[in-house]
């Protein structure tokens, strides 16, 4: 189920009313509701998953029921270790099986062993990277002893399949939403209009940013070959806003759906583009994904610490096992292997923590330092996504090299040019500009219009956000899945 989709429009109030009017003060009652909406909205793709999604809860659950009472460290190894073998096993299969068969082959193909191996036609589940993360990060807290675990199996399911971020994130610690299903919840006037608030900007990014973007980059990356210079330029920046309006949008509405049912989700997109180095962004960018990296993989290898080689190794794990995350393809690989490169030189000077404070802080402009700074981080971050983006390795290189070449050619950049203006448009520019400036004014906030004329009289408020509503419907592009959806 789609939330910029009109099942999930009749769905929503559907759930909230029962949740607020029927099960009011029955804390049983609403956990229960919450698992059985959260089920139907995963079965709306494909029903035969949901088989999935309750095996791993109900083997995630009785890991940490006999890790309650275990004190031996030999058998605690031993439950942790049967939790992530049938996850990571259960990803695994579904997600890389084929790629690992390809690459298998392919290798003993160029010793000159012929091999054959049968594709499986294995569809990928909706979401499963996102929610196996999470009811793993369930199972090694628990062993580490900084989660009790829970007896309470309708709470624990509701805490995996919790609807609003069960697909595409945020990837949520047990410690923070688990205990949240413990305790009765009171409905806040203000918190629900939060969250309004924040699902209108997250319809924003993804209907008019994302999918007006789509189309364009669409475009250019699936015809690659006919274009050059600017153009391919153009189609790369396009898609730099369509990932970050998708998968930001999606994390906006996620967190303002939760807060219409008194749950508080984490940040998940702090305003990455507006990064001064590459350090900066990834602190600021799928930040629930990159802290799970750092705390259950990261850090136990040593994290900054120890000989320079362990510092480049870690970082090379990191990203690495991120681009891997993302999908079964070596161009992901290549995306996590660049951002490592980009990362390095900060870490071996010691400069990946220069910019942990606000850019531009009590500013209206950032200095002209700093605007170098952003645009050359953004220019890097370009360049990493044509590689996400490509259909293989030699899709991104030829992409790349196009692109440089055809600067060099006075007839392709005035291709460019057209190519802008009758295909990009002034309408979608001017849209673009409206939202970074909006993004720019609500930096230091939750998300951009968390504050944005809230101190002003009740019709100017209403009429911004009237604003924003209007240019939704205006502007509505062809509607696309959420990119994160294959993940």
């Amino acid at each position: 189920m789609l939330f910029n989709s009109i099942d999930f429009a009749i769905f929503l109030p559907i759930v909230f009313i029962l949740f607020w009017f029927v099960f009011k003060n029955k804390l049983k009652g609403q956990n229960l509701l919450v698992v059985v909406a959260s089920y139907v909205f995963y079965g709306w793709w494909d029903w035969r998953f949901l088989f999935l999604i309750l095996f791993s809860t109900l083997v995630d659950y009785l890991v940490g029921v006999q890790l309650k009472n275990e004190e031996r460290l030999t058998r605690r190894k031993i439950l942790l270790w049967i939790s992530i073998i049938v996850n990571l096993g259960l990803l695994f299969f579904f997600k890389y099986y084929n790629f690992f068969l390809d690459n298998f082959v392919n290798a003993f193909s160029f010793f000159g062993v012929k091999i054959n191996g049968s594709h499986l036609n294995i569809i990928l589940p909706v979401g499963i990277s996102f929610y196996t993360f999470q009811t793993m990060s369930y199972t090694i807290d628990v062993y580490k002893r900084k989660l009790e675990p829970t007896t309470d199996f309708i709470a624990f399911t509701a805490f995996v399949s919790f609807f609003p971020q069960l697909v595409a994130g945020p990837i949520e610690r047990a410690t923070h939403l688990l205990p949240q299903f413990y305790s009765k919840r009171k409905f806040e006037y203000e918190k629900a209009v939060d969250g309004m608030r924040q699902i209108l900007w997250g319809l924003f990014k993804k209907v008019v940013i994302a999918d007006n973007c789509a189309e364009i980059a669409n475009q250019v990356f699936n015809h690659s070959e006919h274009y050059s210079g600017l153009t391919l330029l153009i189609g790369a920046i396009a898609f730099t806003f369509q990932i970050y309006g998708d998968f930001s949008g999606y994390s906006d509405i996620a967190i303002g759906t939760s807060r219409l049912f008194g749950f508080d989700l984490m940040q998940n997109f702090r305003f990455p583009y507006f990064s001064r180095d590459i350090a900066e962004f990834w602190r600021r960018w799928h930040i629930s994904l990159s802290t799970w990296f750092r705390d259950y993989v990261y850090i136990p290898l040593g994290g900054s610490k120890g000989t320079k080689w362990e510092k480049v190794r870690n970082i090379f794990v990191i990203f690495l096992l991120s681009g891997f995350w993302h999908g079964a393809n070596w161009t992901f690989i290549a995306w996590g292997g660049l951002n490592a490169l980009y990362f390095l030189p900060l870490l071996l000077l010691n400069k990946n923590r220069k910019n942990i404070d606000e850019i531009a802080h009590e500013r209206m402009l950032p200095k002209f330092k700093e605007g170098i700074s952003i645009l050359t981080t953004f220019g890097l971050t370009v360049i990493a996504w044509v590689f996400f983006r490509a259909e293989n390795i030699g899709h991104a290189t030829s992409f790349l090299i196009s692109t440089l070449e055809g600067f060099f050619n006075v007839d392709s950049f005035k291709k460019g040019i057209e190519f802008y203006l009758t295909v990009f448009g002034v309408k979608l520019s001017l849209v673009l500009l409206f939202f970074i400036v909006i993004e720019w004014l609500g930096r230091m906030e939750l998300y951009a219009i968390a504050s944005t004329f809230i101190q002003s009289n009740k019709f100017i408020r209403l009429g911004f956000y009237f604003i924003i509503f209007c240019i939704i419907v205006m502007m509505r592009g062809g509607q696309q899945d959420f990119i994160y959806f294959q993940f």
